[in-house]
């Protein structure tokens, strides 16, 4: 019996202590699932704006708030917001002119091109280069005349429409970098954008490469070689009746100007083939309607400024045949001819080739 007492008593012992420890375990599961639930809450709460009224005002701007279904499961919210958003810039790219600050010459009595330079130190070449009208036009350089003085040696050269840097550098036989690099062009990377009419500074290039060359055939054989029906005697006629010269050969001025009422005959100073005779094209438009013709013998003779040609690319003239009338075409101060004898491309005198007498018009 009292056996039975204490295997009772030990028996409820163990009952109670088996009821506290499951007690504690409930408890702690308890307290750790309230904490994960706290630590989510605080991690959503940090990831996900307060709630905000569909409304809002916000100093003055209005504030559209997200709703449940505006992003899906899992994303960021995106807060349809534009008033902080900066407007766009409607200003467009403006291309810089060029800006230049040339020293400005007016020609006294007695100065030449050569005076001229060397009081400047450059050379007679860019005193050209600045002011093109001086080879090309029928007057001689003038009293009064206002020059422009390029800061270094180059050319001074007028922007067309259509041409690039690329074109232009090709043009003078410069790179592309001589003419970004000089400062004052305003070339501004990327773009190196050109406004027609403007004018660019080409250090380093010579007007001298405008000269206008014709093609040297208009036909030849198997081999590529002209073919010329007929040559030249070697010796040169006036090509017009008068012989009353405005300008003379010189290094600005590679021919003879011979003034001329418009529309007076214009004639073959020699046997030869015609190869060009049309306005003259491109850059090269200086000399208006031109006739050039071949001889066969390595010399050209070129007839500019016409009013009228009465010829046509192939065409065998003899000396002394009618070929145009003369004009004020092309860069030109007035009705004249413009006349050049060419050895083997190599511009010459042509009153060393010329017989007779003439007047000093000039």
């Amino acid at each position: 019996m009292r056996n039975d007492q204490r295997f009772w008593h030990r028996l409820s012992g163990h009952l109670i202590l088996a009821g506290g420890a499951l007690i504690l375990i409930a408890l702690g599961q308890f307290q750790w699932s309230r904490s994960s639930e706290s630590e989510a809450a605080t991690a959503a709460t940090t990831a996900v704006p307060t709630q905000i009224s569909p409304v809002e005002e916000v100093e003055g701007a209005t504030a559209v708030a997200p709703t449940a279904t505006s992003f899906p499961q899992g994303a960021l919210p995106v807060i349809n917001d534009s008033s902080l958003a900066p407007l766009p810039n409607p200003n467009t790219y403006q291309t810089k002119l060029p800006a230049h600050e040339f020293q400005m010459h007016e020609v006294a009595r007695g100065e030449t091109p050569n005076i001229i330079a060397d009081r400047y130190s450059i050379s007679a070449d860019t005193l050209l280069g600045g002011n093109t009208w001086l080879s090309q036009e029928s007057n001689q350089l003038q009293v009064g005349a206002q020059l422009v003085i390029l800061p270094v040696d180059g050319v001074l050269h007028k922007v067309r429409a259509g041409e690039t840097i690329d074109s232009i550098a090709e043009l003078y036989r410069v790179t592309p970098e001589s003419i970004i690099n000089y400062l004052p062009n305003n070339l501004e990377f990327p773009f190196y954008r050109l406004v027609p009419e403007s004018e660019l500074v080409i250090p380093g290039a010579s007007i001298g490469q405008f000269f206008f060359t014709a093609p040297k055939s208009v036909a030849t054989n198997a081999a590529g070689e002209p073919q010329w029906k007929v040559f030249g005697t070697g010796t040169y006629v006036w090509p017009i009746n008068g012989r009353c010269i405005t300008q003379f050969y010189n290094g600005f001025h590679p021919g003879l100007d011979v003034g001329a009422t418009e529309g007076s005959p214009v004639y073959a100073s020699d046997t030869g083939t015609v190869t060009y005779a049309s306005f003259a094209a491109g850059t090269y438009y200086d000399y208006g309607n031109l006739i050039v013709i071949n001889h066969g013998n390595g010399f050209e003779t070129f007839y500019a400024h016409l009013s009228s040609i009465n010829v046509f690319p192939g065409q065998t003239v003899t000396q002394g045949e009618l070929i145009g009338f003369t004009g004020n075409t092309g860069r030109s101060s007035g009705p004249h001819i413009h006349f050049e004898i060419r050895d083997r491309d190599f511009r010459t005198n042509p009153l060393d080739r010329l017989g007779g007498g003439y007047s000093n018009c000039t």
